[in-house]
């Protein structure tokens, strides 16, 4: 390049016109700061409820057992047949109490011997602690007395003579002969039907206030009117059965039930 052309580049750049300067930003605004929340107010807790007595733990009524095996429930199916005869009718009620005494004697308490064999010493088991006592009410309960004795042979054997009152719900006591060690005793109490529930449930009061401790009901056929009256009264008891049926009608039978269980046992009307 010449001195010439240098000159004239020099000259060039004087006449441009001058660069103008970047653009300045506007200040950015600064967002004003909202005013604090206000503090919420503590939520005061709860008052405590005063208890009621729905509030209370209820006490848990005895269990029902209804004894559903086949042979139970064969033989009471012969009983209710309105053609079975008074001879029939008791050995039906020896055959079925038998078999549910085997039941309701499930949990008797067990304790360690030693006994000799022809063979060797032998330890085995046998009823410890309490002994047995069979309670049957007046009159339809006689007939049971028998199939439980077959099996508790050394079972002591006590009697309450119990029947329904003029009024309804009330009973009318007539007899009570117990054993003289009844508290000591795990007692049953005997009766073949369960329906309103107002005789065993003087019967339960009865030994209850002999001092009997360990009570159970024991009845061949029950409805839940019945179950319900020994549930409500007497929660500790526990109640086998043969038949839960449907329930009672205007003259306070069973529904279907067997009739009158005492004049099918005794040959009465």
């Amino acid at each position: 390049m010449s001195i010439l052309d240098t000159l004239k580049g020099k000259s060039a750049e004087k006449n441009l016109p001058p660069t103008p300067p970047p653009p300045i930003a506007p200040p950015t605004a600064t967002p004003a700061k909202s005013p604090p929340a206000p503090e919420k107010a503590p939520i005061p807790a709860p008052a405590a409820a005063t208890p009621t007595a729905a509030d209370k733990t209820p006490v848990k009524a005895g269990p029902v057992k209804v004894l559903d095996h086949p042979l139970i429930q064969h033989k009471i199916s012969l009983m209710r047949d309105k053609n079975t005869g008074s001879k029939e009718f008791r050995e039906l009620t020896t055959e079925v109490v038998l078999l549910m005494t085997y039941e309701a004697t499930r949990d008797l308490p067990l304790r360690k011997v030693e006994i000799r064999t022809p063979v060797a010493i032998a330890k085995t088991n046998v009823i410890s602690g309490r002994k047995v006592a069979l309670i049957p009410i007046l009159r339809a309960g006689l007939g049971m007395v028998d199939g439980a004795v077959s099996l508790i042979p050394a079972a002591k054997i006590g009697h309450i003579g119990i029947c329904r009152g003029d009024e309804k719900g009330k009973v009318d006591e007539y007899y009570c002969k117990l054993p003289f060690d009844i508290k000591e005793r795990e007692v049953i109490i005997m009766d073949l039907m369960l329906a309103s529930g107002s005789c065993a449930n003087a019967a339960i009061a009865k030994v209850k206030s002999a001092g009997a401790v360990n009570i159970k009901l024991m009845t061949v056929i029950a409805c839940p009117e019945g179950v319900k009256k020994i549930q409500d009264n007497h929660p500790d008891v526990t109640i086998y059965t043969g038949s839960l049926d449907e329930g009672l009608n205007d003259d306070l039978y069973i529904v279907p039930g067997f009739g009158d269980g005492g004049d099918r046992i005794f040959g009465t009307k």
